[in-house]
């Protein structure tokens, strides 16, 4: 069963930075897509960007510039920069596949907190 596990987050004032990392267990790492998802406060979860296993990434128009998406397939880490961060940007951020391949693979998640 593949295990997510993400760490980094943290309370920034607007406009600071924060770099999240998502440990992934599982011999299929390096053949998946990875995608970073977030949940605002009492919202739903979204996806906000993922990277190929040839270190493609993809994100949604609201981070684009702002998000960079990177992987370590050696390590199984996926990594989550995130610099100029807005108050919107706040939520539970979580990894996983893209698309989704087991439903109770969700992990804790990290909480990122932005203030105004």
């Amino acid at each position: 069963q593949v295990q997510f596990v993400e760490s980094g987050g943290g309370l920034v004032q607007a406009g600071g930075s924060l770099r999240l990392s998502c440990v992934v267990s599982g011999s299929t790492f390096w053949l998946s897509v990875i995608g970073w998802y977030r949940q605002p406060p009492g919202k739903a979860r979204e996806l906000v960007g993922s990277i190929t296993r040839y270190n493609s990434p993809n994100y949604v128009d609201s981070v684009k510039g702002r998000f960079a998406i990177s992987r370590d397939n050696a390590a199984n880490t996926v990594y989550l920069q995130m610099n100029s961060l807005k108050p919107e940007d706040t939520g539970i951020y979580y990894c996983n596949r893209v698309p989704l391949q087991d439903a109770k693979s969700w992990g804790q998640g990290t909480q990122v907190t932005v203030s105004s």
